[in-house]
């Protein structure tokens, strides 16, 4: 036992997991290091699939460029990363779409003209979302929903059709259930600095400028945000165990032991990069005090919809990245232009389009076959965009269970997990870092260094 190596086991191949491993090798080669993927293939949700013979981002398809962690991870890593060749998101609209403004933070217009003028929003609606420049700042502290905020300061209307469609994309929809601490803290702050979260974008913006360039809204790998997680499995090389789901952890001889159908893994520290309901699971017999915590962290289903249309066809579309849908007024939450966002000579002149379905309250979505819910995003698309009435090819990417909610109360809901957690246990990943890549990246980094310096003082008992 006791010459035994020092080993941390981490559970879960995804972006989370693989970044803890890569993390471990770096800072300690001496620490024995496996990780154990149920499924045959490792990276999660970043994944590449094949339409017409293109490749294709099947999940996230870039890294938010204002959180640095991903981008920094992918030049550790050697990977040279691009930003978006277009600029411009659009609203989708009952007369069709309507660009945001250009100087917004969060999709709130930094120029008051902007605001004022803006045809995404009926003239009421302006009027509305004006009158936070003079409503009172919130007296209490504490957390609220999202959407009790936005409306709170800016009105339905602008929360409705304009805000919600961009700040709940990442978190599974439904803005009214989300805590605004745990997933736009800088609002909060913005009201308390400024007394407005129109005067909060202005500062915000006024301050990008002034630090020098300003970080592009989204960054990628140059081959598709796949490449990622690619890069990390081959550098994990066979410390990496596909087809090993775990069945149970228990406590054994000072020990973590980990039961999968092909043995035993013996450990001096785990990390869990899985699922909430996993980790619930996994936790039960070990931790009890965290099963309530757990299970109040939900998570959706949401679906990729990608589509290459007909040589030609990307020649007709309009400038910029895409478009976002108020909640239920079509039949998907978001379109990316792909070809004109992120171009790639494999396209030719060929569309290639994304449409992201499902979410909170769309659930349902996804129980359609998919040749209805390419019919169905094929023909909205022909009516918004100069496309043809189908594509040439489609796949339909499903990913269930996928996204973790951040309900009201959630940072102190993964406070309250952590503080109970078993020595030698750690959580990382969605559920608790961050929806976003570079979320996980920053919190799988922090997850390793913790198991880091509790198996060095693990070591250091055993010889003392």
């Amino acid at each position: 036992m006791g010459d035994a190596p020092t080993r941390v086991a981490v559970v879960g191949a995804g972006v989370t997991g693989l970044t803890v491993v890569f993390r471990l090798q770096v800072a300690d080669p001496s620490i024995d290091v496996v990780v154990l993927e149920a499924s045959q293939r490792p990276g999660g949700t970043l994944r590449t699939v094949e339409v017409a013979g293109i490749p294709l981002d099947a999940g996230p398809d870039s890294f938010l460029g204002r959180k640095p962690w991903a981008t920094e991870l992918c030049h550790e890593l050697g990977l040279e990363t691009t930003r978006p060749a277009a600029t411009g998101t659009w609203l989708w609209t009952h007369t069709g779409l309507v660009p945001y403004p250009v100087g917004t933070a969060f999709g709130i217009p930094g120029d008051l003209g902007d605001l004022f003028h803006w045809s995404g929003l009926s003239g009421r609606g302006r009027r509305r979302a004006l009158r936070d420049l003079v409503i009172r700042k919130r007296r209490e502290d504490g957390d609220e929903t999202l959407g009790g905020l936005l409306r709170r300061r800016l009105g339905d209307e602008a929360t409705d059709r304009a805000l919600a469609p961009i700040l709940s994309g990442l978190f599974g929809g439904d803005v009214d259930t989300l805590s605004a601490d745990a997933t736009f803290p800088e609002l909060h702050r913005w009201e308390r600095a400024q007394g407005s979260l129109i005067r909060g974008a202005q500062a915000a913006l006024r301050d990008a400028k002034g630090g020098g360039p300003r970080p592009p809204m989204f960054v990628r790998p140059r081959d598709g945000a796949a490449r990622l997680t690619d890069e990390l499995a081959g550098r994990a090389d066979d410390r990496l165990r596909l087809g090993s789901r775990v069945e149970a952890i228990a406590r054994e001889d000072d020990r973590w032991v980990l039961r999968t159908a092909s043995g035993s893994v013996h450990a001096d520290a785990v990390v869990l990069a899985v699922g909430p309901a996993t980790t619930r699971r996994l936790l039960e017999p070990v931790a009890r005090d965290v099963s309530a915590d757990l299970a109040e962290i939900p998570v959706v289903s949401v679906g990729v919809v990608l589509l290459v249309y007909r040589e030609g066809s990307a020649e007709q579309l309009p400038g910029g990245t895409g478009f976002v849908v108020p909640r239920g007024e079509a039949p998907m939450a978001a379109c990316g232009l792909v070809s004109e966002t992120w171009p790639e000579p494999a396209f030719g002149s060929r569309a290639v389009v994304r449409c992201t379905v499902g979410g909170a309250g769309e659930e349902d979505m996804l129980d359609a076959d998919d040749a209805d819910i390419v019919r169905a995003c094929t023909s909205h698309l022909a009516a918004l965009l100069p496309l043809p009435q189908e594509a040439d090819a489609a796949v339909v990417v499903r990913w269930p269970g996928a996204v973790p909610r951040y309900l009201l109360g959630h940072l102190e809901r993964v406070a309250r997990i952590r503080e109970h957690l078993p020595p030698g246990i750690f959580v990382t990943g969605q559920a608790y870092d961050g929806i976003d890549v570079a979320g996980c990246v920053r919190g799988a980094t922090e997850a390793a260094e913790a198991a880091r310096h509790f198996v060095d003082a693990t070591r250091k008992e055993r010889t003392a």
